[in-house]
């Protein structure tokens, strides 16, 4: 092959950009038939005769109907859960607020439970989940509790890996094995048990303090 050649090859204009509003019509259409047939019975012929596109147009985004439906979720989830409101606790109960909100009742949360039992046959599914739902979302929450140890609101030698799956894991077992209701209570009790414990040690010393009665004047 020659150099020239070469160059040329280069040079050579890249492939059609994926247009964004097809994009959005077959991501929605996907909800729509998830809600509609459920995670067994969806199916990517349904997909393109509700979205009026080809099955090769759907093949040419997403190569199987789980990676559809794994960016069907993600777009539901979002990728920034937790805003810097500047209060600690608010930010993560704002970021596990909206995982309760996204599962609980919801086309995700009932198709999570299949999806799940497909990921455990297949790693590089499961990459592909971690990488378009898992990982934006849990890089959101990271930020959130290194403001809360910028703050002080928080214990600076935490396992932040360790606490990001405590925060979270209520909600996914919730969902997964319906054995109580997922509500937005939820999200606020478990950041709440939490931050007691991610307290410096003096904070809870002086949160202690505070919470202790007080005895009447003149009393022993």
């Amino acid at each position: 092959m020659s150099p020239v050649k070469t160059q040329r090859e280069v040079a050579r204009r890249p492939g059609r950009p994926r247009d964004e509003r097809l994009d959005a019509a077959i991501l929605d259409a996907a909800l729509a038939e998830l809600s509609e047939a459920g995670y067994s019975g969806f199916s990517l012929e349904a997909v393109a005769a509700r979205a009026g596109v080809s099955k090769p147009a759907i093949y040419r985004r997403w190569p199987t109907r789980q990676h559809l439906i794994i960016d069907t979720i993600a777009r539901t989830l979002g990728s920034d859960p937790a805003p810097d409101t500047g209060n600690t606790r608010e930010d993560i109960i704002t970021g596990i607020s909206t995982l309760v909100s996204s599962f609980a009742g919801t086309v995700t949360g009932r198709v999570l439970p299949g999806l799940v039992s497909d990921l455990a046959e297949d790693p590089q599914l499961t990459q592909t989940f971690l990488d378009r739902t898992f990982r934006p979302r849990r890089a959101s929450m990271i930020r959130a509790l290194q403001r809360g140890m910028a703050r002080g609101d928080i214990r600076p030698d935490i396992d932040v890996e360790l606490i990001l799956d405590m925060l979270a894991a209520p909600v996914y077992y919730r969902v997964l094995f319906r054995h109580l209701p997922l509500t937005p209570q939820v999200a606020v009790e478990v950041v709440d048990l939490l931050l007691a414990t991610l307290r410096p040690q003096a904070t809870r010393e002086q949160q202690s303090q505070q919470d202790r009665p007080r005895r009447p004047r003149g009393t022993r």
